[in-house]
């Protein structure tokens, strides 16, 4: 048997979301979820590098411009925490948001539901307790 190889990686500092208009994105991040911005930095030529993320959260979100080859609306995997999933249902509802028609309750499952930023990238909401 060989010895296993192991990397000093400690964390997940950002996850990226690309998206196709970076100023309807973050409005969107910041002004309906109210996340924090991070970084905004030259990005290339007419692009920026952007990062937001929750208030006192340690990973953040970038939202680079969608390359040539992307695809807009997919499955990001993404789960954020609330502590209050119905709660932010009909927040988000309201404000909306595509959001999931309702918030999924199964045993030994934490409320949880869907959602989708305007390039239709779905992300979900899960209660922590």
């Amino acid at each position: 048997m060989t010895e296993r190889t192991r990397t000093r990686i400690s964390g997940v500092a950002t996850v990226a979301v690309p998206v196709t208009d970076q100023d309807r994105a973050l409005a969107f991040y910041r002004d309906v979820l109210g996340f924090e911005m991070r970084r905004d930095a030259p990005f290339g030529p007419g692009m920026r590098w952007i990062e937001v993320a929750p208030p006192g959260a340690t990973t953040t979100v970038a939202l680079p411009p969608l390359g040539p080859d992307g695809t807009s609306g997919v499955d990001t995997g993404i789960r954020l925490t609330t502590a209050d999933a119905a709660a932010d249902h009909a927040e988000l509802s309201a404000a909306g948001v595509d959001v999931d028609p309702e918030v999924l309750h199964f045993p030994g499952v934490p409320p949880m539901f869907s959602f989708r930023d305007p390039d239709g990238n779905v992300l979900y909401l899960v209660e922590q307790a």
